[in-house]
């Protein structure tokens, strides 16, 4: 394609984008056809698939997470900006950068905060599980990808029936929406997303339940858990915890200041 006609082509895709409820779509139609490398057939399947409401990170695959390239795939939650806040977390509540920490991470996905951890971390190993194939698989990749696969095992499992040893740091992003909850999400979300990675049951909190006693049971003493929140859980969550013997060392918000991360300690 010439410059003038990929300005016509972004110009008509951002107008079908806009059309389709896509916020700033002169941006989108940019990076769709940043991504389709100038073939006119690409870019119009792209365009179409995100007219459909498919995110970008969809169909390229790909998502920045902690300023880390990880692939995505069907399996995989697609990790937003908001989960970073466990890493924030972490760093703010385990300063000796140095420790030879075991971490293990709890509804791993794409292996996004795993393998973040790690990368701040570089004396840290870790293992995550998920009960979805395709997920492991693709958090395996990522690691590999990243040059830390030594330090990172993703097992594929429950994490309330399977036995990963006791680590110093726990990470965990369940599901937490509540299943009637799931249609009225963004299309992006609802359609896109592994329900599996999403449904916290009737009242978004049937994954915390299941947690509490595996957190309870693999935290060493004096071992720390970051677990990610749904607007509005943290009290309700830190009473899970807390019947599970699990003493909450407070919270973090993200960048809307809503409470994402609940921090747990494991008395010594």
């Amino acid at each position: 394609m010439s410059a003038a006609a990929k300005r016509d082509a972004a110009g008509e895709a951002a107008r079908v984008l806009e059309r389709a409820g896509i916020d700033n779509p002169r941006r989108e139609a940019r990076l769709l056809l940043e991504l389709a490398q100038g073939d006119a057939a690409r870019f119009g399947d792209y365009v179409g698939r995100r007219a459909a409401r498919e995110p970008y990170a969809r169909i390229s695959g790909r998502r920045e997470f902690w300023s880390l390239d990880l692939k995505l795939s069907t399996d995989t939650l697609d990790p937003r900006p908001d989960s970073e806040t466990l890493i924030e977390a972490a760093l703010e509540h385990l300063p000796n950068r140095k420790a030879a920490l075991r971490a293990v991470d709890f509804g791993s996905g794409s292996g996004a905060l795993l393998l973040a951890f790690l990368s701040e971390f570089p004396h840290a190993a870790g293992i995550g599980i998920d009960i979805l194939p395709g997920a492991v698989e693709t958090a395996r990749q990522n690691a590999e990808a990243l040059g830390v696969a030594a330090r990172a095992m993703f097992v594929l499992g429950d994490w309330a029936e399977k036995n990963l040893g006791a680590a110093d740091v726990i990470l965990a992003n369940p599901p937490y929406i509540r299943s009637d909850q799931l249609e009225s999400l963004q299309p992006e979300v609802a359609r896109f997303d592994p329900r599996a990675a999403l449904d916290g049951g009737a009242d978004g909190l049937a994954a915390y339940r299941a947690l509490a006693p595996v957190i309870r049971r693999g935290l060493k003493p004096g071992g720390a858990a970051f677990v990610e929140l749904g607007q509005g859980q943290a009290r309700q969550v830190a009473a899970i915890m807390a019947g599970a013997g699990l003493k909450a060392a407070g919270t973090r918000q993200d960048l809307a200041r809503i409470e994402r991360c609940l921090i747990l300690r494991q008395e010594g």
